[in-house]
């Protein structure tokens, strides 16, 4: 009989161990908390301060007639019409010296039609730096001089959602060197935009006066 009341003894303390260890382990599973998972990292998107204006932009000395002559961009719309672009001329205006704005006309053919685009930049405190603001703050456009000689071409970036266009303005269509084209297919290719990405606009043919019915105050897509 001894030796019975050992064995259950026995049992009995090793059934309570296991017991207390089988509630221990799903007790100790209950109460740890959860492993986290990091949140995933957002795309890098360069911001157009990698490409920061030119020192000193005289932005006075930038009024007036521009060519669009060459454009870099992933823009949807160029992507799918890139072939078909039209001759575009920019003109830059400034009311008077003090005034924080530029106006800005863009000339170009719509359906056989010349229309002109009315747009207004807003200056910022950093020379060469401008803003076409969009219906809210994070659909404002912002634009840098980033390359200029003032008499023959200049470099222009255009950031909206984290996406930059470029464009190459000429202040005639003829007197642009290889070496320009060169230099701008070569910044271009810094922001990732390459041959592929790169649509020449046409030459001749730009519009003239426009009737008022085909002016229009508009944020284009590119």
């Amino acid at each position: 009989m001894a030796g019975l009341r050992r064995v259950l003894l026995v049992t009995m303390v090793l059934w309570c161990v296991c017991l207390w260890g089988v509630s221990d382990a799903v007790g100790g599973a209950k109460s740890r908390p959860r492993p986290q998972r990091r949140p995933r990292k957002k795309p890098k998107v360069e911001p157009i301060d990698v490409t920061p204006p030119a020192q000193n932009i005289d932005i006075q000395r930038m009024m007036g007639r521009w060519y669009l002559l060459n454009t870099a961009s992933k823009c949807s719309y160029l992507m799918n019409h890139g072939t078909k672009v039209e001759p575009t001329v920019m003109h830059l205006s400034r009311p008077s010296a003090s005034d924080p704005t530029l106006s800005v006309s863009t000339k170009t053919r719509h359906n056989h039609q010349c229309w002109e685009i009315l747009q207004v930049y807003d200056l910022t405190p950093t020379p060469g730096r401008l803003t076409l603001k969009g219906a809210r703050p994070e659909l404002n456009t912002e634009i840098v001089v980033g390359e200029t000689d003032y008499s023959s071409y200049a470099v222009m970036y255009y950031q909206k959602l984290g996406k930059i266009t470029m464009k190459l303005y000429g202040r005639s269509v003829d007197d642009l060197s290889e070496p320009v084209l060169t230099k701008f297919e070569q910044l271009a290719a810094k922001q990732s935009l390459g041959l592929a990405y790169l649509f020449p606009f046409p030459t001749y043919s730009h519009c003239g006066d426009v009737d008022q019915d085909h002016v229009i105050n508009c944020v284009p897509t590119c």
